[in-house]
């Protein structure tokens, strides 16, 4: 199994804090918010890492590099990051997804490593993290079908109707990452380069089982906002 870890994003929301530091390389808890990532990928011997990079890359690549020398990084460079979002970062990658097993995980969540081994290790073949909990508008939701199947999922989806928040940490099987990337090509062929790389997902999910794990005994948050980026500091 590999990893695929989207790091190419602007963070507009987190000014003046990403003026000059890529989102993922800000402080919580005494380490950069990456190091989450990458800790928790050591931790279960996942050594090769696809990232895709962007916004001050040379910063992160020479950070990532130096700090997790037993890590095997493959760099792909989004750059249109200023004017695209996730769904085109996976979308550049897809050849390299779609070749094996992948943890794909957004750069900016914060969780401790028994939460990712709880993903990895979950006896779904494809299973996304989920924190169960009542969400409000800006998160990305999903709607639990029965027998832990995800039957939607997205930002739009009516909160009373959801069952949480998918924190953007996910175990995809080698049969789903192929048809994800070509669901992926039919996304950004028909101009969704601005969408979340979830809208990728929805239309398979009535074609195959994805799953989902619940990860809300553990801390975790995404940090998308200062106020996320303070409860982080305090959380962690």
């Amino acid at each position: 199994m590999k990893a695929f870890i989207l790091a190419a994003g602007v963070s507009r929301r987190l000014y003046p804090h990403t003026y000059n530091t890529p989102k993922c390389l800000l402080d919580v808890g005494g380490r950069p918010i990456i190091h989450y990532q990458l800790e928790a990928l050591e931790s279960i011997d996942i050594t090769n890492v696809t990232m895709i990079v962007g916004y001050h890359r040379e910063i992160l690549m020479e950070h990532v590099t130096s700090n997790f020398p037993n890590l095997k990084f493959n760099f792909l460079v989004n750059h249109h990051y200023f004017e695209t979002n996730t769904a085109f970062s996976v979308y550049l990658g897809r050849d390299i997804l779609r070749s094996d097993d992948h943890v794909l995980m957004n750069a900016d969540v914060v969780y401790p490593k028994a939460l990712l081994a709880q993903t990895v290790n979950s006896p779904y073949e494809t299973a996304l993290a989920v924190d169960a909990k009542v969400c409000g508008r800006e998160e990305v939701k999903v709607i639990d079908g029965g027998e832990n199947k995800i039957v939607a999922i997205g930002k739009d989806l009516i909160e009373s109707q959801c069952l949480g928040e998918f924190i953007g940490v996910a175990k995809l099987s080698k049969v789903f990452t192929g048809l994800f990337s070509d669901s992926l090509e039919h996304l950004i062929n028909a101009g969704g380069v601005n969408d979340y790389f979830e809208a990728g997902i929805q239309p398979l999910l009535d074609k195959t089982d994805v799953h989902f794990e619940d990860v809300s005994e553990y801390p975790c948050l995404e940090i998308d906002f200062l106020e996320d980026l303070k409860s982080a500091r305090k959380l962690f």
